[in-house]
């Protein structure tokens, strides 16, 4: 497989990861930490750094939305527990 196909699988996989999770709003941060040992905070992270890597700045707050599918404190207020 050459390169270029396996970073487009890899963001196909990430985006439907998103899309469980936003779909998933039962499931908790603290219960991803727990059992995975990561959440969708340390995956709003992730993509940041990864932008910063390729000289793209991405807020915090963006980078959360990115991941929540709205705004971070709206998704605080309405699911989490």
């Amino acid at each position: 497989m050459d390169e270029n196909t396996k970073k487009e699988l890899q963001s196909a996989a990430f985006e439907r990861l998103i899309d469980h999770l936003r779909n998933r709003k039962d499931v908790q941060n603290i219960d991803m930490m727990n059992l995975a040992g990561f959440c969708r905070n340390c995956l709003s992270k992730w993509y940041r750094e990864e932008a910063e890597k390729k000289g793209i700045t991405i807020s915090d707050p963006d980078a959360r939305e990115h991941v929540y599918g709205m705004p971070y404190s709206e998704w605080k207020e309405k699911y989490q527990k």
